[in-house]
């Protein structure tokens, strides 16, 4: 069961002498697998000098384990810190910011003109305890109605510094980063950098944010790195095994996550935030989550079947869907994880023509054909697996052979995709590999939705029916 963001604090604990062992030999040894020199991908070699960079990075993240306050990077406590943005219904958007001061107010002003602020919304805030760890005033602002296709410039928390941020197009192209398992390495800096430099009107995350593994202050610092890129443009963001951080019969999971990273789940009608959906241009996107429960009696399985009945392909003809756990998977790293969220869950995806489904977890990039049921079939999504964004536990560089025939493309590369929806019909996916300072374009595909095809008007009788029975 989650813990509700705004739930009461519970006294400041001391931390269990064995827990924090076992984490620091885990930090140790994740880095250690990653600078093995092991070979990596089934072609590509990545040069050597990746291993001697996150041993040097890993290392002087250990030493930041303490003290476990979270760091005052701001020149003063009232300043907002960590600014992100997501969307939160209809032309409306969340800005989200921390202070240390408590008294600042929870306001964000805004306008389309720097330094000229024509309108005010006020939001709610909340904080939290985790063990020696107390975090700061965590703000939520939503704002709006906005503009399409807009640069608004906005403050927070009454003064400060500007920021600015400009909204998704109404109509299509419309332009999405995407990545995954993201974490605080190097390699996290440079695959930023390189999505920086991609013309994109929004981020998607399929889990595995910061790595903090019940070190607080890294959720802090995690927020201050991304701040640059998701302070413009909104986050969307699901849950990974990385965001549990549950200690048994003293912390229930996702309570920093849910606390720093509220996404639209009352927006879409969700009782979670741990999945949602929400519109953009011409898309209809679900966020799934892969750790809570998914079989056909649980709460999300009902959410996600009269989300999918909803979907009007006129409107929305493309329909993506991310999750954490790949269900299609051949490397060997977290084999068969996703079986049983695919086996409750492909039926109902597969029923409403799903164009696109894309995962993480697995640190490495592979993309499939489409495929349901373990076979390749035409009416079938195509699953990209794209858990590279640079995390701390290195890359999953041994690949299942021989490969199955819905897998086109793998490899074991830290790295960034695109997705570039041209039209109704039209789609160019691209990966970039992340090679040191350079972006290399290493996949692409162009990509045709179901709404185009005769999937729809041929399965529509059988298979929507899945979807509107009880």
């Amino acid at each position: 069961m989650e813990e509700r963001a705004g739930a009461r604090r519970r006294p400041p604990m001391a931390v269990p002498p064995l827990l924090l062992f076992l984490l620091l030999l885990s930090s140790f040894s994740s880095c250690a697998a990653a600078a093995s020199g092991a070979p990596v991908g089934e072609d590509y070699v990545r040069p050597p000098a990746a291993a001697r960079r996150c041993g040097l990075h890993h290392r002087k993240a250990l030493l930041s384990l303490f003290p476990w306050s979270k760091k005052k990077d701001s020149s003063s406590a009232s300043d907002p810190q960590q600014v992100h943005i997501s969307l939160a219904g209809e032309k409306h958007m969340r800005v989200t910011f921390v202070t240390d001061d408590n008294s600042v107010p929870s306001v964000v002003d805004y306008g389309t003109e720097a330094g000229t602020y024509t309108s005010t919304s006020q939001g709610e805030s909340t904080s939290y305890s985790y063990l020696m760890y107390s975090s700061g005033k965590i703000h939520h602002v939503v704002i709006g109605p906005l503009n399409d296709n807009t640069v608004y410039y906005y403050r927070c928390g009454g003064h400060g510094p500007e920021f600015q941020f400009k909204t998704p197009p109404s109509q299509f192209p419309l332009s999405l980063a995407v990545v995954g398992d993201l974490g605080q390495t190097s390699w996290t800096t440079s695959t930023l950098n390189h999505i920086k430099q991609c013309a994109h009107d929004m981020l998607l995350l399929p889990g595995d944010l910061s790595y903090a593994d019940y070190m607080q202050h890294l959720w802090d610092s995690f927020g201050t790195l991304v701040e640059p890129l998701a302070s413009t443009r909104p986050w969307m963001v699901t849950e990974g095994n990385h965001e549990k951080e549950r200690i048994p019969f003293f912390k229930s999971g996702f309570q920093s996550y849910n606390a720093r990273w509220k996404m639209p789940y009352e927006e879409s009608e969700s009782t979670s935030n741990l999945y949602y959906s929400f519109e953009v241009a011409g898309v209809h996107a679900i966020m799934l989550g892969s750790y809570t429960d998914y079989d056909e009696s649980s709460d999300q399985y009902a959410w996600l079947k009269a989300d999918l009945a909803k979907v009007d392909r006129k409107r929305t003809p493309w329909l993506i869907v991310l999750l954490h756990a790949p269900w299609y998977n051949s490397n060997w790293a977290h084999q068969g994880e996703g079986d049983s969220m695919m086996a409750a869950m492909e039926p109902l995806l597969y029923a409403a023509h799903v164009d696109m489904v894309i995962a993480g977890h697995v640190h490495a990039y592979e993309r499939a054909e489409r495929v349901y049921k373990g076979g390749l079939d035409p009416c079938g999504a195509v699953h990209i697996t794209i858990g590279d964004g640079g995390n701390r536990e290195g890359l999953a560089h041994r690949y299942r052979n021989p490969k199955p025939a819905w897998s086109v493309f793998r490899e074991a590369s830290f790295g960034h995709g695109e997705l570039k929806i041209v039209n109704a019909t039209h789609a160019h996916w691209t990966w970039h590999r992340n090679d040191d300072e350079e972006p290399v374009r290493t996949d692409d595909v162009w990509i045709t939705s179901l709404a185009g095809s005769g999937c729809i008007q041929d399965g529509s009788h059988e298979y929507r029916k899945i979807l509107m029975c009880p």
